[in-house]
């Protein structure tokens, strides 16, 4: 007999390549690549840069001056405003906010994930060890298709949770939800403005050492990759927190003798 039971569907929504132009843009003048008063590229410049239309290109250039960070100029072009210091600074100050956040998921997840990749070592059985190596190998083609890795990431969690065969420790994961993985560049709580390849590319390797002691029943090395895993995050994100609280208040400091 079928079941009335509506099915719940989740659609991970991939960023607009809009999106991805300012992620890109405000990367670099984060980092100072790019000054303030200094002249952006001409629209077919960035059309040709980043391979998207001239649209695309635009709709960026809205939201950058809409966010205040470059203003066009009739006739001239675009420019980085001159005071785009404070503006980052109040940037820096809603991302240390998020690494907070991050700071105390790792926290919980610590508490959380370290157990179920032990026990996932013991009672795994042969489909939810094949969803896990899934998720690690989805993950992997996302990185080298430079496409957003976070809901693998998750999934790849996830996966060892339902490995567990107790669903108290995913029913912990999917409280936590996508805040799960603050590195998630499509996740109103991300913690980035642009995906880095080369911190993926190191999460994966961790994924990787978890991974082998899971499918090996090793429960012992299990826990201490995944205590490996969630303890560099903190440590990763408490280093980028002491960065941004100091880079916000040089940014206060800049302002206030303008």
């Amino acid at each position: 007999m079928a079941s009335d039971t509506a099915i719940s569907l989740k659609i991970e929504r991939k960023p607009k390549l809009s999106e991805i132009v300012v992620a890109a843009i405000r990367k670099q003048l984060q980092a100072g690549e790019i000054q303030p008063g200094q002249k952006l590229p001409t629209e077919g410049q960035l059309t040709e840069t980043f391979g998207v239309s001239r649209t695309v290109i635009r709709e960026a250039l809205a939201k950058l001056a809409a966010d205040g960070l470059v203003e066009p100029r009739q006739g001239a072009g675009v420019f980085v405003t001159e005071h785009m210091s404070t503006m980052f600074g109040a940037l820096a100050a809603d991302m240390g906010s998020k690494d907070s956040i991050a700071l105390n998921v790792l926290e919980v997840r610590l508490a959380i994930e370290i157990e179920s990749a032990g026990l996932a070592a013991i009672r795994r059985n042969a489909a939810q060890e094949a969803a896990i190596q899934e998720a690690f190998f989805e993950f992997e083609r996302l990185l080298l298709n430079s496409e957003p890795t976070g809901p693998a990431d998750l999934a790849f969690h996830r996966a060892i949770a339902s490995a567990t065969n107790n669903p108290f420790y995913v029913e912990m994961l999917d409280v936590l939800g996508r805040r799960a993985i603050p590195c998630d560049v499509t996740s109103p709580w991300s913690t980035e403005l642009a995906q880095s390849d080369t911190y993926q590319r190191g999460l994966q390797g961790e994924h990787l050492v978890i991974l082998n002691a899971i499918t090996s029943g090793d429960a012992e090395s299990a826990r201490e990759a995944m205590r490996a895993h969630l303890s560099a995050s903190q440590q990763r994100y408490r280093e980028r927190l002491q960065a941004r609280q100091i880079f916000y208040a040089d940014s206060v400091k800049a302002a206030a003798t303008e």
